[in-house]
């Protein structure tokens, strides 16, 4: 039963909830009940139908309905006396600056991405209120708090950086389905629904064919007059007949590998069942806009053979261009569009079944291209109810007492839940500790837009950044800027670092702010003449900015201090969002800060846990998994016991 200073402390709280989905929806309904009298809510998405199955104040008559509204709507029905105010808006608006969070006593994350993760951070930072961070993955999940000057920061230790593939695995040697689904989503369906101006290799050429009447215009392009079945079918010959063949010609490729074999539609298709397909006269639900539903497939746990996914390869195609056609030039892969879905699972198995690889059903495919880790109702609760202790904690500043509590899916000594100390602040952080960047790059080539786009946006995480040299201002983003500057600005863009009018050159300081987010780092530029295209393909190197280390062998990002898990196939791990397609660079050592110690609950069980949360740290023992999901990411090690014998450095 809660003390009555538990109680005070409660019931005088302003609370600041950043996220209404899955955490989002049990946390509230968990602030309400434990006593909380004044909740404010901030959330940007509506309800999907998707959502229904964990985030239990929404039904089925409010998809579409803003969450944070009817997340508030439904917890008052049953405490229709306390004070919950929603925010249907985007946490990086400028209204929810540093005097908004100054208004609240907690902020209380529920976030499903790194950048409004990094965001929040620095405006807590900056109104030195206490943050409390929550990620669940499945049957994983972990709570944290930060509070400035007192325990790291979000952002003391790095972050995963998104699953990245070689371009020339992806257009050229696939070996696992993963890469299969990233051609499928990210070069086949951007060629064919998205900028028709877009150039990558789906339509490479060989030399003995450049001259050829079939291949001398371009494949992709599709008149309005010309015939829909026949456009599929050259489409289909194209990219898995014609473009396999070009491959097989560099036979060095080859030598130890298993060659693919080119296919061609009419091996697997005769004319007449291809003209077959969607035919409305036999039933067929097209208004459905679902090539499984013209095509009579009603299990998408089904794995389709050859035959059956060229049928929903040509059949989807079919709809986008009879029900979607006005879309077609802008669209973009999303994992909640039953159309695309089919048309990148058939064309991704199309290609599996050219390299040899297994194929997927349906559900499988949609899950690793959205990246998505089912989730639990159940993780959610209890990890709600943990970020409910630890804000009790924060508002009693009982400091001592804080934990960061690891929820995992199997027992560890007995425990399901691990609770240890949190870190000191990270002396290297540039976000809490302001510790200097350096950036390596050059400055006679590289412009001034590449430093923003690259460096102060992708990198640092800044939305509104001003750059200074001295008292001169670079670049500046803002509302309220004269015309004449803002052409100035954009003028500067597109020079050369070394051509701006205060000349960025080896050895220029930067001062690198943004006003909303009232943080400000400074960058130390050296000059340096080339780049290896491979491993630095930014043309730019930033060090004391570290992202997630890379395992070398099996190229994939480790863990970083939110959650891990090995419970889950490596086809759906890692990316913030999105798989991106590049190569692949090495990643780099980071430094920490004081040992983090096991509460009290913690060493009773396990004599030696002096590293247990050294996720980020002990490199070699961790993976990141990230989620399309409100309920966001997490951090468990794929070998716990040995990871708790580690000592952190």
């Amino acid at each position: 039963m809660a003390s009555q200073e538990q109680l005070s402390a409660i019931k005088v709280a302003r609370v600041l909830m950043v996220g209404a989905g899955g955490i989002g929806c049990e946390l509230l309904k968990t602030l309400a009940l434990s006593g909380f009298q004044d909740i404010h809510i901030i959330d940007m998405d509506t309800i999907e139908v998707s959502n229904l199955n964990r985030q239990f104040l929404f039904r089925q008559s409010h998809v579409g309905q803003s969450k944070a509204k009817v997340a508030r709507d439904a917890v008052l029905r049953f405490r229709p006396n306390i004070s919950i105010t929603s925010y249907h808006a985007n946490v990086k608006d400028s209204r929810f600056n540093v005097d908004f969070f100054k208004e609240f006593d907690v902020v209380l994350n529920g976030l499903d991405n790194l950048d409004a993760r990094r965001h929040v951070n620095r405006l807590c930072l900056a109104a030195d209120v206490p943050l409390v961070e929550s990620g669940t993955t499945g049957f994983l999940g972990q709570v944290t708090v930060h509070l400035k000057g007192k325990t790291e920061c979000y952002e003391c230790q790095p972050k995963p950086a998104p699953k990245t593939y070689p371009v020339c695995t992806i257009t050229s040697t696939p070996s696992k389905f993963v890469h299969c689904i990233v051609w499928a989503k990210d070069l086949l369906f951007a060629k064919l629904f998205g900028d028709k101006n877009q150039e990558n290799d789906l339509n490479l050429r060989s030399n003995d064919d450049a001259n050829s009447s079939e291949h001398s215009e371009d494949v992709f392009e599709c008149g309005k007059d010309k015939d829909i079945e026949q456009y599929g079918r050259r489409i289909y010959d194209h990219v898995f007949g014609h473009n396999i063949k070009v491959a097989l010609s560099t036979e060095e490729t080859w030598k130890n590998r298993n060659k693919p074999r080119p296919i061609y539609i009419k091996d697997v298709l005769p004319e007449k069942l291809t003209k077959e397909n969607g035919n409305t006269k036999n039933g067929c639900a097209t208004d459905d806009v679902s090539a499984m539903a013209s095509l009579g497939l009603k299990n998408p746990q089904d794995v389709w053979g050859l035959a059956e996914n060229s049928r929903v390869f040509l059949e989807s195609l079919r709809l986008f261009f009879l029900k979607r056609e006005e879309e077609i030039g802008n669209l973009t892969f999303d994992k909640d569009d039953q159309l695309a879905v089919e048309f990148v699972t058939a064309a991704a198995n199309i290609r599996a079944s050219s390299f040899d690889i297994p194929l997927h059903s349906l559900f499988e495919a949609k899950g690793i291209a959205g990246n998505i880790v089912h989730a639990v109702a159940t993780t959610n609760a209890i990890i709600a109810g943990l970020i409910v202790i630890e804000a009790i904690k924060v508002l009693k500043k009982d400091s001592s007492n804080y934990r960061m509590t690891y929820c995992l899916e199997h027992p560890s000594k007995k425990l399901l839940l691990m609770p240890v100390e949190p870190y000191e602040p990270n002396k290297s952080c540039y976000v809490c500790s302001e510790t200097p960047l350096s950036l390596e790059v050059n400055t006679h080539c590289s412009k001034l837009r590449d430093f923003v786009e690259k460096i102060v946006k992708a990198k640092l995480g800044m939305n509104f950044p001003l750059i200074m040299l001295g008292a001169s201002i670079l670049y500046e983003v803002g509302e309220d800027l004269e015309e004449d500057m803002v052409a100035i600005y954009a003028a500067n863009l597109d020079k050369a670092l070394s051509e701006l009018p205060s000349p960025v050159t080896s050895g220029t300081v930067l001062t690198i702010e943004d006003l909303q987010q009232e943080f400000s780092c400074i960058i130390n530029i050296k000059h340096r003449e080339e780049f290896d295209e491979e491993k630095e393909p930014d043309g730019m190197l930033l060090s004391g900015w570290v992202e997630a280390p890379v395992d070398k062998d099996n190229n994939k990002p480790l863990g970083n201090g939110e959650s891990t898990s090995n419970a889950l196939p490596e086809e759906i791990m890692e990316g913030e969002k999105d798989v991106e397609i590049q190569e692949t660079s090495e990643g780099t050592e980071n430094v920490t800060g004081k040992k983090r110690k096991l509460s009290e609950v913690s060493k009773s069980t396990t004599p030696d846990h002096s590293g247990l949360s050294d996720e980020s740290r002990n490199h070699n023992q961790l993976e990141k998994i990230d989620v399309d999901d409100e309920d966001d990411e997490l951090i468990i090690s794929d070998d716990w016991e040995s990871l708790t014998k580690k000592k952190r450095l």
